[in-house]
């Protein structure tokens, strides 16, 4: 009750301020990312004589803000220290959120957070308090500086000592690869991204970790933080993000591992506790973290494939991650159990869900389909890849993975374009990409007749 009480006044809230959240979120990311294209255009971010390409500066830009990771250009030898330095910070504001950030520059300027913001910040964040955002702003600053900071000293450390990598070189190298994780990013300061680390535990699994928890989510991680011992406090929300996480990634696992076994462009040539670790590795990644310890493009079909389905799930909302979310996911399945079982109401952890919800899922689930099948068909009638590439590099950039069979450059301009589409709608939620569009200020004040169409 309190909860739609709180959601109805800042509808009407909005409304009187005459604008609408989501189409704040969409143009903040916008103008963020033509910052980002102009910054990478400069002759001081490109190695070699001039500035990078609009093409490839807008793709860059977006990739790393969008925190995907496809890239056109080799991201260490193409872009220089300044370079690097405008992707790390993309990838960090994309992580926030591009309002979180904003709302975080304003309080420390200001010392306040404005009305508008606050109703922005919390539409992005998915906050149904209100008087919670502050709290939720600085919460998010917290948590990620922390996680960042802890991985980039463990690596930090490692490449000193078991690679003899100087200070500053190892100082920029972890910070680089933390902030990348934490932010589910993919992006690399190693021409061949992860390969020549595929059987480093200590690499590989600090990596998994920073990806595992920004992939959960920031309402996920508060209340861990909150209540880590008292699993009874717990939401439905937390429940099934945490559960649906440890099922996806170990199932990804015993499947990755599985099929690329004895694949020798792949597994086949290593012992077997790295053929572990590099199934663990790659499963963590399709939650849309897009870090490749192997060739992705020498995978089996039938692999690519079972990660078009992880990719597509992607990770907890509200937090770094992509794709329609576990929670989307979750809810659908248990609605077609719940229809299949002919009950009346959908019943998960002993709550009752929420009719809206029922829509939001479906209208998400949909919405995602219908882009994926559109951009799918459109590459594939304007190049000659198959439809198996063609699929998979279509679902890593609207679930913001990052992950490529190697076809990416390839692609011809519009195809180029028709990613970085896919990388923005992804990155903001169809939801929030659609009702940024809508030319429907305002809800109905009436009902229509009621009328059941023969379903099945």
């Amino acid at each position: 009750m309190r909860t739609s009480v709180a959601r109805r006044s800042r509808i009407r809230a909005s409304r009187m301020l005459g604008f609408h959240p989501a189409r704040t979120i969409f143009v903040g990311f916008l103008a963020t990312g033509l910052i980002g294209t102009f910054l990478l255009m400069l002759p001081i971010a490109r190695v070699g004589e001039g500035g990078a390409t609009p093409l490839e500066a807008v793709f860059t830009a977006v990739s790393a803000l969008c925190v995907t990771g496809l890239i056109t250009v080799d991201t260490p030898t193409h872009w220089t220290g300044f370079g690097h330095t405008v992707i790390l910070l993309l990838i960090q504001v994309g992580g926030f959120g591009v309002m979180t950030f904003a709302s975080v520059v304003g309080i420390a300027v200001l010392r306040r957070l404005s009305y508008r913001s606050t109703l922005t910040t919390a539409t992005e964040a998915k906050s149904l308090g209100l008087d919670e955002v502050r709290s939720l702003v600085f919460g998010i600053v917290r948590i990620s500086l922390a996680v960042e900071a802890v991985v980039a000293a463990v690596l930090t450390v490692w490449f000193m000592i078991r690679y003899g990598k100087p200070l500053g070189e190892a100082v920029w190298i972890g910070v680089f690869h933390a902030v990348s994780s934490f932010n589910n990013a993919g992006f690399s300061l190693f021409s061949d991204n992860m390969i020549s680390y595929v059987a480093d535990p200590v690499v590989g699994l600090s990596m998994c970790a920073a990806i595992i928890l920004g992939g959960l989510g920031f309402p996920v991680i508060i209340q861990l933080r909150k209540h880590v011992r008292n699993p009874r406090l717990w939401t439905m929300n937390t429940r099934l993000v945490l559960s649906g996480t440890a099922l996806l990634i170990i199932a990804g696992t015993i499947f990755i591992t599985a099929l690329e076994w004895s694949n020798p462009r792949t597994f086949g040539g290593l012992d077997w506790p790295a053929k572990l670790l590099a199934g663990f590795f790659q499963s963590v990644q399709t939650r849309t973290a897009g870090f490749n310890s192997i060739d992705i493009g020498a995978m089996e079909s039938a692999t690519w494939l079972g990660m078009d389905v992880l990719m597509f799930i992607g990770g907890g909302p509200a937090g770094t991650a992509g794709g329609i979310k576990i929670t989307t996911f979750a809810v659908l399945l248990f609605i077609i159990l719940s229809e299949i079982r002919g009950e009346g109401a959908v019943n998960i952890f002993g709550k009752r869900l929420s009719r809206a919800v029922h829509r939001q899922a479906i209208s998400v689930a949909l919405l995602a389909v219908a882009v994926v099948v559109i951009s799918t068909l459109a590459l594939i009638l304007m190049t000659d890849f198959s439809l198996d590439r063609v699929l998979f590099e279509v679902i890593s950039a609207f679930a913001t993975v990052g992950l490529s069979t190697g076809i990416t450059a390839q692609l011809p301009a519009a195809g180029q374009l028709i990613l970085v589409a896919l990388m923005f709608i992804g990155r903001v939620g169809p939801i929030t990409f659609a009702s940024a569009l809508a030319l429907r200020g305002r809800g109905r004040t009436y009902e229509l007749p009621k009328e059941r169409p023969i379903i099945g």
